[in-house]
């Protein structure tokens, strides 16, 4: 069974930070928008090892560093790179249509 995506606009492009992510809601999720080479990134805000908001955290080479335990998770693919934290984050489509980021979920 094909599942399409349901396109959400977010933000203006212009609003993200490269070292800062910015909380969006979509439907129930909390999600983390990254910036990372004239890209955006969406990964799921809250932290896979302890409930902290991703998004209070900071964005430093391709990664993003959980503000409570410093776990780091790659914002492209959302993969855990350090303990304490072991599980991926779920990662989320994103295009850039006239200068806006939408996220597909």
């Amino acid at each position: 069974m094909t599942t399409s995506l349901q396109w959400h606009r977010a933000i203006p492009f212009s609003q993200l930070d490269d070292e800062e992510p910015t909380q969006i809601r979509v439907d129930d999720k909390l999600i983390a928008l990254c910036k990372l080479d004239d890209q955006a990134f969406a990964v799921d805000d809250i932290c896979t090892h302890e409930f902290a908001s991703l998004s209070d955290g900071i964005i430093e080479d391709g990664c993003l560093e959980c503000p409570l335990h410093q776990a780091l998770f790659d914002i492209r693919t959302g993969k855990a790179l350090t303990l304490p934290a072991v599980i991926d984050l779920a990662v989320y489509s994103v295009k850039i249509e006239d200068g806006i980021v939408w996220v597909g979920v």
